[in-house]
């Protein structure tokens, strides 16, 4: 079992920053990719942003030179760095993991709980 546990959400005025942290912890051989989903009242979930074992990173584009993530792999934690927040940004943010729990093991897809984002005036 892999749990993922989400914190740093809350209220920000627009033009603000976040900044959003997800441990894993449970039995981990290997986090393959780390990141972050979003999702809106009333919207799908979308892609925001993940990183790889290798450091490799990609953006969705509406949040492309506003947000950063990073990693810390002894932690198994990452983080979203989130700048320049429009209320468009404002959704429930979940965190995303692909993990091996031993060697040879399959890849699995852990999510977090979630935690909200608020952006407004």
């Amino acid at each position: 079992q892999v749990q993922l546990v989400e914190s740093g959400g809350g209220l920000v005025q627009p033009g603000g920053s976040l900044t959003l942290s997800c441990a894993a912890s449970g039995t981990i051989f290997s986090i393959i990719v780390m990141g972050w989903y979003r999702q809106a009242p009333g919207k799908e979930r979308e892609f925001v942003t993940h990183i790889t074992s290798g450091g490799s990173t990609n953006y969705a584009d509406s949040v492309k030179g506003r947000f950063t993530i990073s990693r810390d792999n002894a932690k198994n934690t990452v983080y979203l760095q989130m700048n320049s927040l429009k209320p468009e940004d404002t959704a429930v943010y979940y965190c995303n993991a692909i993990v091996m729990t031993g060697v040879g093991s399959p890849q699995y897809r852990y999510w977090g709980q979630g935690t909200q984002v608020t952006v407004s005036s």
